[in-house]
């Protein structure tokens, strides 16, 4: 199949998917924080909270490459959106690898702000937003209306037709 003949989805898809992900990430978190504290005998929440953030990003890093490998996570199923290489095909965990450090850049750059400045919860929670619709709307801007981490790393979302039963 030829690469335009994939179809983008909607940015406000697009988004919706994003967000549905960061609700099941909500149980990725709890298995793995809790796996964390109880192999590491972390009783305060303080406590080696560098060492859980570190985790974390490896347990994200494992989801993440191993669902864009096979196609789509659990969301991406959901709202029926495919990650694919520039040529259509399923990505190589390399591939998938290098979008989970690029995406990263939906993250950092608030996160690089907030650090410094010591903002309150408010303020952080406008900052983070208000960079998340930035990032997003930026896509518009691509000739293919992919996101540029997607771009950076020679992958594409595209539409994908529900599997017939």
């Amino acid at each position: 199949m030829n690469p335009t003949d994939f179809t983008t989805p909607s940015l406000n898809r697009r988004m919706a998917c994003w967000l549905y992900e960061g609700m099941l990430l909500f149980g990725v978190v709890f298995i793995a924080g809790y796996l964390f504290g109880t192999l590491s005998q972390t009783r305060n929440a303080m406590d080696n909270r560098h060492g859980l953030q570190a985790f974390l990003f490896l347990v994200f890093g494992i989801y993440f490459v191993w669902f864009w490998s096979k196609g789509q996570t659990l969301a991406m199923k959901t709202w029926h959106i495919r990650v694919v290489d520039i040529d259509g095909q399923a990505i190589t965990q390399q591939r998938a690898l290098g979008r989970y450090v690029l995406s990263w850049v939906w993250i950092l750059p608030p996160l690089a702000v907030i650090w410094p400045l010591g903002l309150s919860g408010g303020e952080t929670g406008v900052l983070f937003l208000g960079w998340v619709a930035v990032w997003a709307v930026l896509s518009r801007f691509q000739r293919d209306g992919q996101f540029w981490h997607d771009v950076w790393a020679g992958t594409r979302l595209v539409d994908s037709e529900p599997m017939s039963r």
